[in-house]
């Protein structure tokens, strides 16, 4: 399974435990529309909420260095609209 199909799983089970260890100590989410940083504890605390969905993922390209995904999200309150996601992962 690559990185991206876990973190996915991760995600879509809300398991922080997996989340701990598969999430590097340095990692950082950079919500390109407003310009936040997200850090590994955000993204643990986000996990928890369990209020996010990924379905229809899709590896673009992974290899041993880098990954690129991409998914729609769903998001648990109703009023928030569908939200199409792309990742880059940097693997080393």
């Amino acid at each position: 399974m690559s990185i991206i199909e876990k973190m996915s799983k991760i995600v879509n089970d809300g398991d922080v435990a997996a989340g701990e260890k598969l999430i590097h100590d340095d990692y950082q989410f950079l919500m390109h529309a407003s310009g936040k940083k997200l850090s590994k504890q955000d993204i643990l605390k986000w996990l928890g909420m369990k209020d996010v969905q990924m379905e229809k993922v899709r590896v673009l390209f992974e290899n041993d260095e880098v990954g690129f995904g991409l998914s729609l999200i769903h998001i648990s309150d109703p009023t928030r609209p569908l939200y199409i996601s792309y990742a880059v992962f940097c693997l080393k």
